[in-house]
């Protein structure tokens, strides 16, 4: 009787693994021609990331309804009046400091605060 029941125990492990088996492949992953297919459809749609970027691509901004020689000419004139922002700089141009001393006001300063060792050494932060 013993042999009976390994045999019908055995029987019945089989099966189950045959039935997952078969299961695990009617259920496996798209073919490669259904991935390049859903592939060329995304990228004909413009739903696709470019190459190298982490998020998704922005919309496309719209379009402009000025010519491009208009636009040329506003930023020649925004660059000779100074009101361009530098290459790189996220907000306006910031005013050069003016200083109200004279050259030869502030030579003397410095000479006097490095004689009395009150001047800052080169590298470091002033003190407040």
């Amino acid at each position: 009787m013993k042999m009976k029941t390994a045999l019908s125990l055995i029987a019945t492990v089989a099966a189950a693994m045959v039935a997952q088996s078969a299961f695990a492949q009617a259920a496996s992953a798209p073919t490669r021609a259904e991935v390049k297919a859903e592939t060329k459809a995304a990228v004909k749609a413009g739903k696709t990331t470019p190459a190298g970027e982490g998020a998704a691509a922005a919309a496309p901004a719209a379009k402009s309804d000025k010519a491009r020689a208009d636009v040329k000419a506003e930023t020649k004139a925004a660059v000779k009046e100074g009101k361009s922002t530098p290459a790189g700089e996220a907000g306006p141009a910031a005013a050069p400091a003016k200083s109200e001393k004279a050259r030869a006001d502030v030579k003397a300063e410095t000479k006097k605060a490095v004689k009395d060792g009150t001047a800052t050494p080169a590298g470091e932060a002033a003190k407040k």
